[in-house]
């Protein structure tokens, strides 16, 4: 069993902000034509997280806010007996330029606290991460501030083609047809 995880933080305010790219991901690849998906999110309480379950692929948007995203990522990992190593988390990296998307195992959390919550309640670190840039930011705003702004028109239209390259990564580690 797989599990993919998108991170962000729920609710209207966030929808559309850097922060939420690993939502966003994950909305459109259960929307996307070329998967077998093409369902909608459903909130599950006992995991506290928007969950698709499709054969033997699991999808979740924790709602527990980005620094508790652990608390669901655990939830679901022991109620499924997953093993560590085949859970996905996609989410937004603001050490990397827009455009730019990294895959990496068993890394740290280089400072992003959703990531940090899943290390600390999962005690490893040996999970895939699909990190998409949504950088740089600029020296003037704080990150936090920065990663809960909106992206511009133009960014929102390169953002597009991310989405699509980072639903193709996907569907091949987790083998969504």
């Amino acid at each position: 069993m797989k599990l993919i995880i998108g991170l962000g933080n729920p609710g209207r305010k966030y929808k559309k902000t850097r922060h939420n790219v690993g939502f966003r991901v994950l909305d459109e690849m259960i929307k996307d034509s070329s998967t077998s998906l093409r369902t909608s999110f459903k909130f599950d309480k006992k995991f506290n997280a928007d969950v698709v379950k499709k054969g033997q692929i699991i999808f979740a948007k924790p709602q527990t806010f980005m620094n508790k995203s652990g608390e669901a990522v655990w939830a679901i990992q022991k109620y499924y007996k997953i093993k560590s190593d085949d859970i996905v988390v996609v989410h937004d990296e603001l050490y990397l330029e827009l455009g730019k998307v990294r895959e990496s195992t068993g890394s740290r959390s280089a400072g992003h606290n959703g990531v940090q919550s899943i290390i600390n309640l999962l005690d490893t670190k040996n999970f895939t991460r699909v990190r998409i840039g949504i950088g740089p930011c600029p020296k003037k705003i704080p990150a936090e501030k920065f990663v809960l702004q909106k992206f511009s028109r133009k960014e929102e239209k390169e953002l597009e083609e991310i989405i699509k390259r980072v639903i193709e990564i996907i569907k091949n580690k987790a083998m969504v047809s």
